[in-house]
């Protein structure tokens, strides 16, 4: 396994579009995370305006609320889109500069080949998910300060679910790269899918019109940011009458889970039967 990861860190390593693309994902998350109580409150501001009974402002950054709303925002499709988008180019990649069937040659087999693309989307899933988690500590203890223990962990199960909808968003993208094998077709079929056509199938079956189901719950992309559907944020129950997430659903992870490993079957089922 550690051969496996070495060898792929060697492609990793000089390879500029990585970690352009890694950066410019860390500046995206994280301005939308530290940018978003405003953004909240700016909306709060402008509908005070007409209301004659002014909605409080919100705070978002205090414990153990932070857990939640961290891994709600780090989960919208708009910014999982990056990681994904990085795979697609890393598996891609090996079809069109025949890293591959250089790997094969050299003695790895398909099944190793494969292997260690997956140990790579498991070890950026868990490193993200670890910044992240570390980031939303000390922005809740800046806001909060430091209090019982049980109080500042009660929400990082929130994380968890952040870790399994980025783990299994860019097992969909690895799905996508590896089948089509063409980088440009790969990224503009998974985001034209990803952020245009599941939206509208998602919306078109939660139209009054439509017969009374939970069909759009089973979307691939919609399972996984399902998994932290909601912030935690009171007014939005009160304004809106929604049943806020106070916990990660662990039927609502089988369902990602479940795409996830169909997808990876296939992959490894293809692998063993087309040529290189």
């Amino acid at each position: 396994m550690i051969k496996l990861l070495k060898i792929e860190f060697k492609k990793i390593r000089t390879y500029k579009v990585f970690w352009i693309l890694a950066g410019l994902y860390f500046v995206f998350l994280a301005a939308g995370i530290l940018l978003a109580e405003f953004m909240i409150n700016h909306t709060v501001n402008n509908i005070n305006q007409r209301m004659p009974i002014p909605f409080p402002h919100v705070a978002i950054y205090y414990f153990p609320d932070v857990w939640q709303n961290v891994a709600f925002f780090a989960s919208i499709r708009y910014v999982l889109i990056f990681p994904a988008i990085i795979m697609i180019i890393l598996i891609t990649n090996e079809f069109t500069y025949k890293t591959i069937r250089q790997n094969v040659i050299n003695g790895m087999s398909k099944t190793e080949f494969l292997v260690s693309k997956l140990m790579i989307i498991l070890l950026t899933a868990l490193i993200i998910t670890v910044i992240l988690t570390a980031g939303a500590f000390f922005i809740g203890l800046s806001h909060s300060g430091f209090n019982e223990v049980d109080f500042f962990t009660k929400g990082i199960p929130f994380m968890t679910g952040f870790f399994l909808s980025l783990l299994c968003y860019m097992i969909y993208a690895f799905f996508c790269g590896f089948i089509l094998r063409n980088t440009g077709m790969a990224i503009a079929i998974f985001t034209l899918y990803s952020l245009i056509i599941e939206p509208v199938i998602y919306f078109f079956f939660r139209a009054p019109f439509m017969f009374k189901n939970t069909i759009y719950t089973y979307l691939p992309v919609n399972s996984v940011i399902r998994l932290t559907e909601y912030p935690a944020i009171p007014m939005l129950k009160k304004m809106m009458g929604l049943n806020l997430q106070d916990h990660v659903s662990f039927i609502a992870c089988l369902i990602p889970l479940a795409y996830a490993s169909v997808m990876t079957a296939i992959v490894f089922w293809v692998m063993k039967r087309k040529d290189l």
